[in-house]
């Protein structure tokens, strides 16, 4: 029997705080890579974009298979950012390639970062991801991040 993804636990006994700094990383099903296609990647940067009424995005990068995302909660749930972004992603694709598809497992995980955190740090982290994963050499030459200090 297949096991229910982890994600679903994850929030248990946690609380969105409007105001709090949330590391968030979403999977795609099967660690399929879809975003390695440009046009799929530029889909869920669009998503993105698209809940700035809900959340302030400090940085993200967009990864052949999962998404890493440091974000501010303005208002709302996370989760409902979270599956607005998910929503939207899988919706952008589908019409881009004409068909019905299942982009993301379910669930996703995230850690609320303590105010002491060094904040410049963690996004470097994030957006280093690229390079550690040995997908680029130099960070200029991958397209799918972005940070508010540029």
């Amino acid at each position: 029997m297949p096991r229910k993804a982890e994600g679903h636990r994850l929030r248990s006994g946690r609380f969105s705080e409007p105001g709090r700094i949330y590391l968030v990383t979403t999977v795609c099903a099967g660690r399929r890579p879809w975003f390695a296609e440009f046009s799929r990647a530029r889909c869920c940067v669009q998503s993105l974009r698209e809940v700035e009424d809900l959340v302030t995005t400090l940085c993200f990068v967009v990864m052949p298979d999962h998404l890493h995302w440091l974000l501010q909660l303005d208002h709302g749930e996370l989760p409902v950012a979270v599956q607005k972004v998910k929503a939207n992603t899988t919706r952008r694709i589908g019409r881009l390639e004409g068909t019905r598809c299942h982009i993301w497992q379910k669930g996703f995980h995230d850690r609320a970062l303590r105010r002491e955190e060094d904040l410049p740090a963690v996004a470097r982290y994030v957006v280093a991801n690229p390079l550690r994963a040995g997908l680029v050499h130099n960070l200029g030459d991958y397209p799918l991040w972005d940070a508010i200090w540029l």
